[in-house]
């Protein structure tokens, strides 16, 4: 098992680990910054540093998996190519520092708050989402046409509004109560804790509610920290499926 430390705070840029693991998948820690592919959101990069200096590029971060590709609790660091020799020697108890491409993540984070933003100038279910460093595309169920100047106007005025974000958790029985609160028809909020991690954009003391919806991945703490972003593309995906891509502005 891995302890998540980035679901606790998305702004720790490393941290002290041992190696519990080398597998051909890559290389498991006890305990991680390296936030994992999944809900969209890429993998984080990065390096494990040796106790000597030396370090061990990774290249990409996944969820483990069992013998019948079943979720495991493990998280793997997949060394980038050219290492192998490297990570043949690495030993469970080996202790090592995670750090994470930081100028990679935060960019993320800052798309991931985004995309949450972007559901609330849109509110439509989204049929599919991706969280990459250069670019957030969410596609969303409808059927009407969207504009870019309009949606660009929207998502600026709610960054310089500088929403505060929330990190909280609700119930499964709360989630069920309440099944509006998922915004996505592709994935559902992982369960068996008993508690599902929620964000939340604005609503506090008299504030407007911007956003609140389950979520695992990492984000801002104020849409003011995003910055200048700009829907780059529409796209009439189907018949029924209407493509939002965002950026940075240049």
């Amino acid at each position: 098992m891995t302890q998540d430390l980035f679901r606790q705070d998305a702004y720790l840029r490393e941290c002290s680990a041992h190696i519990t693991a080398v597998t051909d998948a890559g290389i498991v820690l006890d305990q991680t910054v390296f936030y994992p592919l999944g809900g969209g959101q890429a993998g984080d990069s990065g390096v494990l540093v040796l106790a000597d200096g030396t370090d061990i590029a990774i290249a990409d971060t996944r969820k483990g998996k069992d013998a019948e590709g079943h979720p495991t609790s493990d998280i793997v660091h997949i060394p980038a190519p050219g290492q192998e020799d490297r990570v043949a020697q690495l030993t469970p108890g080996t202790a090592v520092t995670a750090r994470i491409d930081w100028d990679r993540r935060h960019r993320m984070m800052r798309l991931h708050t985004t995309s949450h933003l972007l559901c609330h100038v849109v509110p439509q279910l989204v049929n599919g989402c991706s969280i990459t460093p250069d670019y957030a595309r969410l596609d969303f169920a409808m059927t009407d046409p969207l504009d870019k100047e309009q949606l660009t106007a929207a998502i600026a005025t709610l960054v310089a509004a500088a929403h505060p974000l929330t990190v909280a958790s609700i119930s499964d029985e709360e989630l069920d109560a309440n099944p509006t609160l998922v915004k996505s028809m592709s994935v559902q909020p992982p369960r068996g804790t008993g508690r599902i991690r929620t964000i939340r954009i604005g609503g506090d003391n008299d504030a407007p509610l911007i956003d609140l919806q389950p979520c695992g991945g990492t984000h801002v703490a104020n849409t003011a920290e995003i910055g200048a972003i700009v829907v780059t593309k529409i796209e009439k995906k189907s018949a029924t499926t209407r493509r939002v891509v965002l950026g940075f502005a240049q």
